[in-house]
Protein backbone atom coordinates (compact mmCIF):
# COMPACT_ATOMS: atom_id res chain seq x y z
CA UNK A 1 0.00 0.00 0.00
CA UNK A 2 1.12 3.63 -0.76
CA UNK A 3 1.67 5.85 1.69
CA UNK A 4 -0.30 8.75 2.24
CA UNK A 5 0.88 12.13 0.52
CA UNK A 6 0.15 15.37 2.41
CA UNK A 7 -2.89 17.20 0.86
CA UNK A 8 -1.54 20.56 -0.05
CA UNK A 9 -4.71 22.84 -1.37
CA UNK A 10 -3.99 25.75 -3.60
CA UNK A 11 -6.46 28.77 -3.52
CA UNK A 12 -6.04 30.91 -6.52
CA UNK A 13 -7.71 32.12 -9.45
CA UNK A 14 -5.30 32.14 -11.91
CA UNK A 15 -4.83 29.04 -14.52
CA UNK A 16 -1.03 29.10 -14.70
CA UNK A 17 -0.75 29.04 -11.27
CA UNK A 18 -1.85 25.66 -10.81
CA UNK A 19 -0.43 24.88 -14.18
CA UNK A 20 2.92 24.99 -12.79
CA UNK A 21 1.81 24.88 -9.50
CA UNK A 22 0.14 21.36 -8.96
CA UNK A 23 3.06 19.32 -11.71
CA UNK A 24 5.61 20.66 -8.81
CA UNK A 25 4.05 19.64 -5.54
CA UNK A 26 2.93 16.19 -7.51
CA UNK A 27 6.39 15.79 -8.23
CA UNK A 28 8.16 15.95 -4.42
CA UNK A 29 5.29 14.37 -2.75
CA UNK A 30 2.72 15.78 -2.35
CA UNK A 31 -0.81 16.34 -3.23
CA UNK A 32 -1.72 18.89 -4.80
CA UNK A 33 -5.25 20.27 -4.59
CA UNK A 34 -7.53 23.46 -6.50
CA UNK A 35 -9.72 26.00 -5.35
CA UNK A 36 -10.46 29.12 -7.56
CA UNK A 37 -12.35 31.16 -5.50
CA UNK A 38 -12.92 32.20 -1.96
CA UNK A 39 -16.03 30.20 -1.33
CA UNK A 40 -14.64 27.29 -3.32
CA UNK A 41 -11.69 27.42 -1.12
CA UNK A 42 -13.31 27.68 2.24
CA UNK A 43 -15.25 24.54 1.64
CA UNK A 44 -12.40 22.69 0.27
CA UNK A 45 -10.70 23.27 3.31
CA UNK A 46 -13.79 22.60 5.26
CA UNK A 47 -14.28 18.86 3.13
CA UNK A 48 -10.46 17.66 2.72
CA UNK A 49 -8.95 19.27 6.38
CA UNK A 50 -5.65 19.64 3.79
CA UNK A 51 -2.35 19.25 5.46
CA UNK A 52 -0.99 22.97 4.28
CA UNK A 53 -3.14 25.75 2.32
CA UNK A 54 -1.58 28.14 -0.42
CA UNK A 55 -3.55 31.12 -0.21
CA UNK A 56 -3.79 34.21 -3.11
CA UNK A 57 -4.89 37.31 -1.14
CA UNK A 58 -6.48 38.77 -5.01
CA UNK A 59 -9.74 36.22 -4.76
CA UNK A 60 -12.66 36.86 -7.39
CA UNK A 61 -15.27 36.63 -4.90
CA UNK A 62 -13.72 37.67 -1.78
CA UNK A 63 -10.65 39.13 -0.29
CA UNK A 64 -8.00 37.01 0.43
CA UNK A 65 -7.71 37.99 3.82
CA UNK A 66 -11.75 37.20 4.58
CA UNK A 67 -10.83 33.89 3.77
CA UNK A 68 -8.01 33.45 6.14
CA UNK A 69 -10.20 35.08 9.04
CA UNK A 70 -12.81 33.00 8.29
CA UNK A 71 -10.65 29.66 7.68
CA UNK A 72 -9.19 30.39 10.58
CA UNK A 73 -12.29 29.47 12.83
CA UNK A 74 -11.95 26.08 11.85
CA UNK A 75 -9.12 25.12 10.50
CA UNK A 76 -5.30 24.98 12.76
CA UNK A 77 -3.23 23.84 9.64
CA UNK A 78 -0.25 26.20 7.96
CA UNK A 79 -1.69 28.47 5.85
CA UNK A 80 0.42 30.26 3.01
CA UNK A 81 -0.49 33.40 1.68
CA UNK A 82 0.94 33.72 -1.75
CA UNK A 83 0.06 37.39 -3.33
CA UNK A 84 1.50 40.19 -5.56
CA UNK A 85 0.43 42.91 -2.65
CA UNK A 86 3.73 43.59 -1.88
CA UNK A 87 3.25 46.45 0.95
CA UNK A 88 4.54 45.81 4.59
CA UNK A 89 0.86 46.91 5.80
CA UNK A 90 -0.72 43.86 3.87
CA UNK A 91 1.86 41.42 4.98
CA UNK A 92 1.51 42.91 8.38
CA UNK A 93 -2.46 42.41 8.03
CA UNK A 94 -2.55 38.61 6.87
CA UNK A 95 -0.01 37.75 9.05
CA UNK A 96 -1.85 39.07 12.45
CA UNK A 97 -4.65 36.99 10.73
CA UNK A 98 -2.74 33.58 11.16
CA UNK A 99 -1.17 33.33 8.41
CA UNK A 100 1.96 31.58 8.45
CA UNK A 101 4.07 32.87 5.95
CA UNK A 102 3.87 35.20 2.77
CA UNK A 103 5.38 34.83 -0.39
CA UNK A 104 5.51 37.67 -3.19
CA UNK A 105 4.80 37.38 -6.63
CA UNK A 106 6.24 36.42 -8.86
CA UNK A 107 8.20 34.03 -7.13
CA UNK A 108 10.12 31.19 -7.01
CA UNK A 109 9.00 26.99 -6.88
CA UNK A 110 11.96 26.23 -4.65
CA UNK A 111 11.62 28.71 -2.57
CA UNK A 112 7.68 28.02 -1.57
CA UNK A 113 8.46 24.56 -1.61
CA UNK A 114 11.00 25.35 1.17
CA UNK A 115 8.41 27.30 3.18
CA UNK A 116 6.15 24.48 2.62
CA UNK A 117 8.77 22.11 4.29
CA UNK A 118 9.43 24.56 7.12
CA UNK A 119 5.84 24.78 8.29
CA UNK A 120 4.70 21.51 7.89
CA UNK A 121 7.88 20.19 10.36
CA UNK A 122 6.20 22.73 12.67
CA UNK A 123 3.24 20.60 13.25
CA UNK A 124 2.72 18.91 16.38
CA UNK A 125 0.10 16.13 16.12
CA UNK A 126 -2.83 16.73 17.78
CA UNK A 127 -3.48 14.84 21.16
CA UNK A 128 -6.71 12.61 20.63
CA UNK A 129 -9.79 13.07 22.40
CA UNK A 130 -10.34 10.59 24.91
CA UNK A 131 -12.56 9.79 27.92
CA UNK A 132 -15.87 11.34 28.88
CA UNK A 133 -17.01 14.18 27.09
CA UNK A 134 -19.60 16.19 28.52
CA UNK A 135 -21.95 18.19 25.74
CA UNK A 136 -25.11 19.48 28.48
CA UNK A 137 -26.74 16.78 29.84
CA UNK A 138 -24.59 14.55 27.25
CA UNK A 139 -21.61 12.28 28.34
CA UNK A 140 -19.76 10.60 25.26
CA UNK A 141 -17.62 8.28 27.37
CA UNK A 142 -14.98 7.85 24.32
CA UNK A 143 -12.95 4.92 25.98
CA UNK A 144 -16.02 2.81 26.75
CA UNK A 145 -17.90 3.53 23.68
CA UNK A 146 -21.48 4.59 25.64
CA UNK A 147 -23.77 7.81 25.49
CA UNK A 148 -25.51 9.01 28.61
CA UNK A 149 -28.13 11.63 28.88
CA UNK A 150 -29.26 13.27 31.92
CA UNK A 151 -27.66 9.74 33.67
CA UNK A 152 -29.77 7.51 31.14
CA UNK A 153 -27.74 4.85 29.04
CA UNK A 154 -28.58 6.02 25.22
CA UNK A 155 -28.74 3.27 22.77
CA UNK A 156 -27.04 3.65 19.52
CA UNK A 157 -26.32 1.37 16.52
CA UNK A 158 -22.91 1.46 15.71
CA UNK A 159 -22.70 3.37 12.99
CA UNK A 160 -24.23 5.72 14.99
CA UNK A 161 -21.75 5.58 17.06
CA UNK A 162 -19.33 5.70 14.81
CA UNK A 163 -20.50 8.98 13.77
CA UNK A 164 -20.64 10.75 16.81
CA UNK A 165 -17.36 9.86 18.30
CA UNK A 166 -15.98 11.60 14.81
CA UNK A 167 -17.50 14.27 15.74
CA UNK A 168 -16.83 14.55 18.99
CA UNK A 169 -13.14 13.78 18.68
CA UNK A 170 -13.30 17.72 16.67
CA UNK A 171 -15.82 18.96 18.58
CA UNK A 172 -16.45 22.68 17.53
CA UNK A 173 -14.70 22.09 13.80
CA UNK A 174 -16.54 21.37 10.75
CA UNK A 175 -16.42 17.83 9.52
CA UNK A 176 -16.57 17.49 5.84
CA UNK A 177 -19.46 15.31 4.43
CA UNK A 178 -16.33 13.11 2.33
CA UNK A 179 -14.34 13.07 5.42
CA UNK A 180 -16.59 11.07 7.60
CA UNK A 181 -18.11 8.85 4.62
CA UNK A 182 -14.53 7.92 4.37
CA UNK A 183 -13.52 7.47 7.61
CA UNK A 184 -16.65 5.30 8.76
CA UNK A 185 -18.04 3.72 5.56
CA UNK A 186 -14.79 3.62 3.85
CA UNK A 187 -13.44 5.26 0.54
CA UNK A 188 -16.10 3.52 -1.57
CA UNK A 189 -18.58 5.16 -0.20
CA UNK A 190 -16.74 8.97 -0.21
CA UNK A 191 -20.23 10.54 -1.97
CA UNK A 192 -22.89 8.24 -0.36
CA UNK A 193 -24.31 11.63 1.89
CA UNK A 194 -27.46 9.90 2.00
CA UNK A 195 -25.51 6.87 4.78
CA UNK A 196 -25.10 10.39 7.15
CA UNK A 197 -28.12 12.13 6.75
CA UNK A 198 -30.24 8.87 7.85
CA UNK A 199 -27.59 8.35 10.42
CA UNK A 200 -27.26 11.92 11.57
CA UNK A 201 -31.38 12.18 11.54
CA UNK A 202 -31.41 9.29 14.00
CA UNK A 203 -28.84 10.82 16.10
CA UNK A 204 -31.13 13.75 16.60
CA UNK A 205 -34.07 11.71 17.49
CA UNK A 206 -32.23 9.96 20.37
CA UNK A 207 -30.27 13.66 21.45
CA UNK A 208 -31.89 16.33 20.75
CA UNK A 209 -34.66 18.17 22.87
CA UNK A 210 -35.66 19.64 19.10
CA UNK A 211 -34.72 17.41 16.06
CA UNK A 212 -36.20 19.81 13.64
CA UNK A 213 -34.09 22.64 15.12
CA UNK A 214 -30.65 20.43 16.66
CA UNK A 215 -28.31 22.61 18.88
CA UNK A 216 -25.80 19.79 19.49
CA UNK A 217 -25.24 18.44 15.37
CA UNK A 218 -25.49 21.54 13.42
CA UNK A 219 -25.40 20.88 9.57
CA UNK A 220 -22.78 23.16 7.55
CA UNK A 221 -24.71 23.48 4.57
CA UNK A 222 -22.88 21.97 1.33
CA UNK A 223 -19.96 20.92 3.48
CA UNK A 224 -20.55 18.87 6.27
CA UNK A 225 -21.75 18.92 10.09
CA UNK A 226 -20.34 19.96 13.30
CA UNK A 227 -20.84 18.53 17.25
CA UNK A 228 -21.23 22.39 19.10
Amino acid sequence: MSAVRPQILVIDDEPQIHRFLSPALDAVGYEPRRADSGQEGLRAIALWSPDAVVLDLGLPDMDGKDVLSRAREFYAGPIIILSARDKEAEKIAALDLGANDYVEKPFGVGELLARLRANLRQISPRPEVTGPLSLGDILIDLDHRRITRKDMPIRVTPKEYDVLAYLARNVGKVVGHKALLTAIWGKAHAEDTQYLRVVVGQLRQKLEDDPAQPRLIVTEPGVGYRLL
